[in-house]
């Protein structure tokens, strides 16, 4: 209903005298500029965290995950409490989160969610933890492949004062939920990089609770649960990174926050503070054109390809602007020839131009694994990277290239630096193929900024 045009005035009243008259005319104006405001004011809808879902539980490469037997002893939940913490690339006082069962083979019921400000490990800061509702009601059900965003989320801890929020850089949400049946296979991304919690089986709904005393088992990976949105100013610019286990963060430092999109985001809120957001859409393994076809029943490690999750864990992001794309090395690894790999990315480029008009999309070259175990290794593997950096840098599908591969080879060994090879926090001398903390954080200080934020922003 349009208020201002439905509004109905008595007759009496425009017999009245003219200041009465004048006081209806600026009630009308009012109720006219809230009914702008509801069909589309300042304000809307950015996501600010997001997870890609690779397949069900266990299928993929956490790092430094514990022992999960106990906690899952069947692969699956049963009467237990999760308590996921995740870190908001922007905060708000509005919030929403999309729940997801899109790996699973039969319907999974949510209850005693919650969302709340994590103070440390499973604990949550006092009178901070709000009840997250669907449509009205406290739980929901989602069948085999459904996705649902929740309603808005009150957060009153969050002040709209740029200056007062400055705190709340860094911190994190802890998003608690329960189940209460078998879910049978569980949705997951597996490589967190960032520490969750789960209560034993038969616990019970434990979601309200601020302490940590129920939540026993630590995990490094995120179940169910892909988007976190935030209410924010109208303009505000979402970048995407989307890639593979370089992107995902493999090598960089457990709850460290230092994976190379990481340091791209923190480098853009010191440019653009509030006004631009980036999220990271990476999957260890991830192919852009392998496997054909992706079976949950019979899954690969590495998730559906990018050619075929682009619409569901980019275009159905809230205020996409921009993306930046890390992939191509695993398609190698596995075999398939440039020539194709170069389609799938011409396929990627050119669904995305039609889906988001002025979308700006950087590209980069991927990286060396001379010397690194397996076909990604050879000799004959590395040629093909050759040729692939060089039609990534030819083109002209994208509108920036950053150089990763430069930047992070030895140009006398064509493999990766030596300064960027040892692992920093999970042990190790490192794999010749994942950066790691100074290799990520010369990646990210290389990306220009200029190439992300549509022109008048900076």
């Amino acid at each position: 209903m349009n208020l201002s045009r439905d509004l109905i005035v008595p007759s009496w009243l425009h017999r009245s005298v003219p200041a009465v008259r004048a006081l209806v005319a600026v009630l009308v104006a009012a109720i006219a500029m809230a009914d702008v405001c509801a069909q589309g004011g300042q304000d809307v809808w950015i996501t600010s965290w997001a997870a890609s879902p690779q397949g069900p539980y266990p299928s993929g490469a956490a790092v430094a995950q514990p022992d999960l037997s106990f906690a899952f002893p069947t692969n699956s939940a049963n009467d237990q409490t999760f308590r996921l913490i995740v870190r908001p690339d922007l905060w708000s006082s509005q919030m929403r989160v999309r729940f997801t069962n899109l790996f699973g083979n039969q319907a999974v019921t949510f209850d005693g969610i919650f969302a709340g400000l994590q103070k440390s490990g499973a604990t949550i800061e006092p009178n901070t933890n709000r009840p997250v509702t669907f449509e009205g009601t406290s739980s929901l059900t989602l069948q085999p492949g459904q996705t649902q965003w929740s309603d808005p989320v009150s957060l009153p801890f969050v002040s709209e004062d740029d200056d007062a929020t400055t705190y709340l850089v860094g911190r994190k949400l802890a998003i608690s939920f329960h189940i209460a049946d078998g879910t049978g296979p569980m949705t997951w991304h597996a490589k967190a990089m960032t520490t969750s919690y789960v209560t034993n089986q038969g616990a019970g709904s434990v979601g309200r609770s601020e302490d940590d005393s129920a939540f026993p088992t630590s995990t490094t990976s995120w179940y169910f649960i892909d988007a976190l949105d935030m209410m924010a100013p109208r303009g505000t610019q979402l970048v995407v990174a989307l890639g593979d286990s370089i992107t995902d963060g493999t090598s960089s430092t457990i709850n460290g926050d230092d994976r190379w999109p990481d340091v791209l985001a923190r480098r853009l809120h010191a440019a653009y503070g509030n006004r631009v957001v980036l999220v990271n859409e990476g999957i260890g393994g991830n192919q852009i054109v392998g496997p054909a076809v992706y079976d949950p029943t019979n899954p690969v490690a590495g998730g559906p390809s990018a050619v075929s999750r682009i619409s569901r864990d980019v275009l159905s992001l809230s205020g996409v602007t921009a993306l930046i794309w890390h992939e191509g090395t695993n398609d190698v690894s596995a075999g398939t020839g440039a020539g194709a790999i170069e389609a799938g990315m011409q396929t990627v480029v050119q669904q995305l131009r039609a889906s988001i008009h002025g979308i700006r999309l950087v590209g980069t070259t991927i990286t060396s694994e001379v010397g690194a175990a397996g076909n990604g290794g050879t000799p004959a593997a590395a040629a093909e990277r050759i040729l692939l950096n060089g039609f990534i840098q030819s083109s002209g599908l994208f509108d920036t290239v950053v150089d990763f591969y430069t930047i992070t080879t030895d140009p006398q060994t064509g493999a990766l630096k030596a300064q960027y090879i040892p692992n920093t926090s999970i042990g190790g001398a490192g794999d010749h193929v994942h950066p790691n903390r100074a290799g990520y954080l010369a990646m990210g200080s290389a990306v220009p900024l200029g190439a992300l934020v549509a022109p008048g922003r900076d």
